[in-house]
């Protein structure tokens, strides 16, 4: 299951590699610097037919869905075409395709791809988390040992205070802070222990369904910001840490 669902995110990678005059097939969603391009739709369009011929019953909900359904069947795909659209745009190198598999509302499988770095996280429910093949199992770190990275939530401006305002609390206690613009590939930097911690207001589903399990997997706590569980219908806040630097977190 989990190599078919990698060898058709592999091959999706090659239309953001092979994309070309992406700022002229730029176009505005609802919220402030929300963006599609002609790939999100072209990505996404791939990966659900393709998919579909191993998971022929399966249900998918998608970033770039005219309309979301929170409908799910048994097995469901919640997917991300391109996860740091606006990376993307300005040619940044640093974005992914998340592509997360739920069964009766648990993840089951995830895989988050930078076709630019050709990293490869992926993890199935029960068997570990890996990079590239190679086994993730984080490093309990704390807040002071590590980086901190962040999710500004820019179509969410109302957010801002918040968000920086617990930002200059985090920088007070670890190394540094960083901000990439792709939550899912920010929260399988914590399961390789590149970070401690990342934390972000508001998100997607998708922007975190496939990377919660690979950090899970990789022994990281993750859940909303008041300690709730991730919601895979709708949008929440989300914390992504090492164990310990995740209480940390709650004490500030």
């Amino acid at each position: 299951m989990l190599e078919h669902i990698k060898e058709v995110v592999k091959e999706a990678g090659k239309i953001m590699l092979n994309a070309q005059h992406i700022q002229s097939s730029v176009e505005s969603k609802q919220g402030r610097a929300n963006f599609v391009t002609k790939y999100d739709v072209e990505v996404q369009n791939f990966l659900y037919k393709e998919l579909a011929k191993y998971f022929p019953t399966a249900t998918f909900i998608g970033e770039e869905d005219k309309q979301h359904d929170e409908t799910c069947g048994d097995y469901c795909f919640i997917i991300d075409p391109i996860d740091g659209t606006t990376n993307f745009i300005f040619d940044y190198k640093h974005s992914a395709i998340s592509v997360g598999l739920m069964y009766q509302e648990e993840m089951l499988a995830g895989v988050v791809y930078n076709p630019y770095l050709e990293e490869l996280f992926y993890a199935e429910k029960g068997k570990g988390a890996f990079l590239n093949g190679h086994s993730l199992q984080l490093t309990d770190l704390k807040l002071s040992e590590g980086i901190v990275s962040m999710g500004t939530c820019p179509y969410y401006r109302e957010k801002a205070d918040e968000t920086f305002h617990l930002a200059k609390k985090l920088y007070n206690k670890c190394l540094d802070l960083r901000r990439s613009g792709s939550a899912a590939l920010d929260i399988c930097y914590v399961a390789a222990g590149r970070t401690v911690l990342y934390y972000e207001m508001l998100l997607s589903p998708w922007d975190y369904a496939a990377a919660s399990l690979i950090l899970a997997e990789a022994g990281g706590r993750i859940s909303a910001i008041d300690k709730s569980p991730l919601t895979y219908h709708r949008g929440c806040s989300a914390i992504a840490a090492t164990p310990s630097a995740y209480e940390e977190f709650f004490l500030l």
